[in-house]
């Protein structure tokens, strides 16, 4: 089969997955078809909202399907009616085998991590939360279970220890594109070697990267300076890890939330000894005690303000005026 022969249906919602689509329109494959979520309210105004595949396709005058349900029986004939090759999923939701056991060259997905490490929903946050110092992006086969079907192809990328989670999305955004277009290259060759899952030995353990919740975005500042920093940057700049503000101390009320985008480690020598959240100002550098040293804040997000540097913020909270003590908790 030739490339000008081959029909794709493409599935995917999010920035991360146009970036593949892109890539593959401009090197010629015939994108039959894109499925993406259906538009939904979104904001304060509900103003409908479309997925970022689907105004790609549009502005591209690619067929978009937008199904609430995949099992739905329209769906699927109209699924079928495009006679497609090769399904190709990229940060879509799990599928059912009535669609991925569909087209003859079978349905092949496009991961943000290094499989089967960080298998679920949330990899590159994860890894990064996780203190990871190397990530990359896999394509594999479809089948019964998430992320578990057999390996076509995987590529490393360095996580540096300042590197935040979004920084490593856009890196393997770019990176994850390059391994779909010769993904799709070798399957139309024919001269594909994938590898089982379970034949991966070593440090290559499955692990899980469940959803990120709010209640996982809550800074526990009884943690490592290490753990904290990690927990940070595995968060920014979405969804945002985030403590509850007191203006008593360490037993005061809870006045207000804030999130904190952006910590720097300390050798510890220049900064003050502080019991786990409270805050210091300091020669101009905003500090925050944990449970084992002190931590640098280098910009916060007060609720319902924009993002600023921690200082300022800091500095506008009149800490030790009449007895305001700030405090994260």
């Amino acid at each position: 089969m030739t490339k000008d022969e081959l029909r794709i249906v493409f599935f995917g919602t999010p920035e991360f997955a146009v970036e593949s689509l892109d890539t593959l329109v401009k090197n010629g494959f015939n994108i039959v078809a894109a499925v993406t979520m259906p538009d939904k309210a979104a904001g304060r105004g509900q103003k409908i909202s479309q997925s970022d595949v689907k105004k790609y396709a549009v502005a591209h005058g690619i067929p978009v399907m937008q199904p609430e349900k995949l099992k739905n029986p329209e769906f699927l004939d109209e699924l079928r009616s495009y006679n497609a090759h090769l399904f190709i999923v990229i940060a879509f939701r799990m599928l059912p085998e009535a669609v991925w056991a569909m087209p003859a060259l079978g349905t092949f997905n496009l991961h943000a991590a290094l499989l089967p490490r960080y298998r679920g929903a949330a990899p590159i946050n994860r890894a990064v939360m996780n203190g990871d110092t190397e990530t990359g992006v896999t394509t594999f086969f479809l089948d019964h279970n998430i992320d578990t079907g057999d390996i076509i192809s995987r590529e490393r990328i360095e996580i540096g220890p300042d590197e935040n989670a979004g920084s490593v999305h856009d890196r393997l955004m770019t990176l994850g594109a390059t391994l779909t277009l010769d993904t799709v290259r070798h399957i139309i060759a024919g001269d594909l070697h994938t590898t089982p899952q379970s034949e991966l030995t070593g440090d290559e353990q499955p692990t899980p990267a469940p959803k990120i919740f709010k209640e996982d975005c809550l800074i526990d500042w009884r943690r490592t300076p290490e753990g904290i920093h990690n927990h940070v940057r595995g968060l920014a700049p979405y969804p945002a890890a985030w403590s509850n503000l007191t203006m008593g101390g360490a037993e005061g009320e809870n006045e207000t939330t804030v999130k904190i985008l952006a910590t720097k480690l300390t050798d510890g020598l220049v900064a003050p000894r502080l019991m786990p959240g409270e805050l210091a100002l300091i020669s101009k550098h905003a500090f925050a005690g944990t449970g084992n040293g002190t931590i640098e804040l280098i910009s916060v997000q007060p609720a319902g303000k924009r993002p600023m540097q921690a200082p300022d913020w800091l500095r506008g909270l009149r800490p030790g005026e009449n007895g305001r003590q700030p405090f994260l908790k």
